[in-house]
């Protein structure tokens, strides 16, 4: 077959979108082997071959090795391919839920960290906040240990609701009685996890900012307390602590950011 019937590996990688590295590597590995190869190591191709190679580019875009590629590419069927396709389609599923979860993950952090930089931090103000999905924990017990036990015994609890630990947790309080009473030492630890089977509501909140690590807020407490009694304000509901700036962003603990947040209604 004279040369100028065949394509060069420019022009068939043009025409199959196939990168000419990843031609010259098929061809060393003898998955896809170009139909002529002049004196001087030219690869030419035919033209069916534009059309052969196909199942490469299906299986190489499903994420199949190039081992397997080349074990079915010889003697394949439509049986054999179906019970390929199938055994990837869930390798794929289970890659592609992984990954959904690091990207929200990943926004979770973007959005805590851009309200962090925003944030005015002596300033303790009313704000609207909408209704976010959360996961509780359970009750903690700080009397047979510290922080630390009770917040891996939430993480270890998470991990058994099917929730990444890596989600930003925080705080909870029942009420900001319990806070003011025992600041830094929630009754319960939360997940910002979007799939949590709890609920901050939406509403009006008094929140207020805090530099610190765990469980170091200063006056923080007084200083709420403070506001809502000024400005007639009662609490309703539970008090949220989450850190906006942790280990996550910054390296020096003591300039870790914590928010709080409380429901307030006006006082009749």
């Amino acid at each position: 077959m004279n040369n100028k019937d065949l394509l060069s590996i420019k022009k068939f990688s043009e025409l199959t979108g196939i990168k000419q590295s990843a031609l010259r590597h098929y061809d060393e590995v003898g998955l896809f082997k170009p139909t002529k190869r002049d004196a001087n190591g030219y690869r030419y191709y035919s033209t069916p071959q534009a059309i052969s190679v196909n199942i490469i580019n299906v299986m190489h875009n499903a994420n199949i090795p190039i081992k397997t590629i080349k074990e079915f590419i010889k003697h394949r069927s439509p049986e054999q391919i179906l019970d390929l396709f199938h055994k990837q389609e869930l390798a794929l599923n289970r890659e592609l839920l992984r990954l959904q979860q690091a990207y929200s993950i990943l926004h979770t952090y973007c959005g805590l960290i851009e309200e962090g930089l925003h944030a005015i931090e002596q300033e303790i103000a009313i704000r609207p906040m909408p209704e976010t999905s959360i996961q509780l924990g359970q009750a903690n017990d700080f009397s047979s240990g510290g922080f630390y036990d009770s917040f891996f015994d939430f993480l270890r609890e998470m991990e058994e609701h099917n929730i990444n630990s890596a989600y930003p947790a925080g705080g909870f309080y029942k009420d900001m009685g319990s806070f003011m009473d025992k600041p830094g030492r929630p009754d319960r630890y939360y997940s910002l996890a979007p799939t949590g089977h709890n609920v901050k509501g939406a509403g009006e909140y008094l929140v207020g900012y805090a530099r610190g690590y765990y469980g170091h807020i200063g006056d923080l407490p007084k200083r709420m307390q403070e506001y809502a009694g000024k400005h007639n304000l009662h609490f309703v509901g539970p008090v949220y602590e989450m850190y906006l700036f942790d280990e996550v962003s910054v390296e020096n603990p003591d300039q870790y950011l914590i928010q709080v947040s409380v429901m307030v209604g006006k006082r009749k």
